[in-house]
């Protein structure tokens, strides 16, 4: 199959002129006419190699380059920059972007397509060195607080280690004091705090591994600080660096985001395949969520990858579903019924409903959501060695499927 390179330049004769030069050189081409669209394309289908115009408008070439260095999916992709600016400070803006070339205006074909096949062969060659783990990164957030997020985070990580079996991490990323370790009642050994005064450079698989907390289920834990100002000394940089580490090493990786849009929370969104927002049917949680989502298109997430969920955090009635969804402009993808008692009976015991001996119904539904934010390579096989978990929701589904039929 040969390789995709994605052209991006707002002059649409340069992108004829590069587009046949590529096919004649028997790749498959796609083009972007803007930055925004050029992060769209990666999103939808991550090219081979990237060829990127710096002088566009609304968004230039550095900040591209910078954003899809930040993004996983992209943050190893060969980039060359192919551009009419030949100053030695541009270029060095280019390769301090993240550019793996910088190549000016007007070239030779012959030479273009060299030095594209020293890129391609250079990444496959680190390419074959990574271990294949195909992660799956649920980041939970919400703007405002106390709608559960911590609660379903916790409970979605409890799930995907209980269906599939596989290594899954749960990450507490709300440094002031967040409380996942407590919900699964496991003792704050070893935190955040003691990442952050290693040197970012030096964080490495082991460092990450001797800071994690292992439940008795199997799941790890990446536990918050245990008061504010320790986690004011954990910076993005080794945030970051862990994150990278995760991605390789975990099939699953559950981040519980802080309410906000700080430094933080983006860095842990840049990271995520998928976002689910909790809100609770209320008007302050409503003017959140509606206000998140603006962000997000700010920000250039793709509203594809966020799904809103609704949990039912009072007794008392509510805003009506179909109100809320014409507000918010999507739809909710998911309802948490009120269950207060069971929820703080469960956080108290640090024993989430995913993992009671016998199953309630608060439990199944956290399983249900589970298995539909997993990856759909898992979802549409059998496991090879099926877990309890898996066979009781396999179970639940076909009984529903079984009566939507009658």
């Amino acid at each position: 199959m040969a390789e995709c390179i994605l052209a991006v330049d707002d002059n649409i004769v340069n992108l004829k002129v590069v587009s046949a030069t590529l096919q004649k050189g028997g790749y498959e081409v796609q083009t972007a006419q803007s930055g925004p669209e050029a992060l769209e394309k990666c999103r939808q289908k991550i090219p081979d190699l990237i060829l990127l115009d710096i002088n566009m408008p609304e968004m230039d070439g550095y900040e591209v380059c910078r954003r899809l260095r930040k993004k996983p999916s992209t943050s190893n992709t060969p980039i060359m920059m192919l551009t009419a600016n030949d100053t030695l400070e541009e270029k060095i803006k280019g390769f301090d972007a993240g550019a793996d070339d910088y190549m000016t205006k007007p070239y030779q074909p012959t030479e273009l397509l060299v030095r594209i096949g020293v890129l391609l062969r250079r990444a496959a060659r680190v390419e074959t060195q990574k271990i294949a783990v195909d992660p799956k990164v649920s980041a939970v957030f919400s703007l405002r607080g106390g709608v559960g997020v911590s609660v379903l985070a916790v409970n979605l990580a409890a799930a995907y280690r209980q269906i599939w079996g596989e290594s899954v991490v749960l990450v507490d990323m709300v440094m002031n004091m967040g409380q996942d370790a407590l919900m699964l009642n496991l003792p704050l050994r070893n935190t955040w705090a003691d990442i952050g005064s290693i040197p970012p450079q030096e964080i490495d698989e082991e460092v990450v591994q001797n800071v994690l907390l292992e439940h008795h289920s199997g799941l790890k834990v990446l536990a918050a600080p245990r008061t504010s100002v320790e986690g004011e000394g954990v910076k993005t940089d080794s945030i970051r660096k862990v994150l990278e580490i995760l991605r390789e090493k975990f099939s699953y990786v559950v981040l519980d985001l802080p309410h906000d849009f700080s430094d933080i929370t983006l860095t842990g969104l840049d990271y995520a395949d998928d976002v689910i927002m909790l809100m609770a049917p209320e008007l302050a949680s409503v003017r959140a969520t509606v206000g998140a989502l603006e962000v997000f298109d700010t920000l250039g997430y793709s509203r594809n990858d966020i799904t809103v969920g609704m949990n039912w955090i009072f007794e008392r009635k509510g805003l009506a579903k179909t109100d809320i969804e014409n507000v918010i402009k999507k739809p909710i993808g998911f309802m948490i019924p009120f269950a207060s008692e069971p929820i703080i009976t469960s956080i108290n015991l640090g024993n989430p409903p995913v993992l009671e001996t016998e199953i309630s119904p608060l439990g199944a539904l956290y399983e249900d959501i589970a298995f539909n934010f997993s990856k759909e390579a898992d979802k549409t096989k059998k496991p090879d060695e099926p877990t309890f978990a898996w066979q009781r929701l396999v179970e639940r589904r076909r009984k529903r499927e079984g009566k939507k039929r009658r």
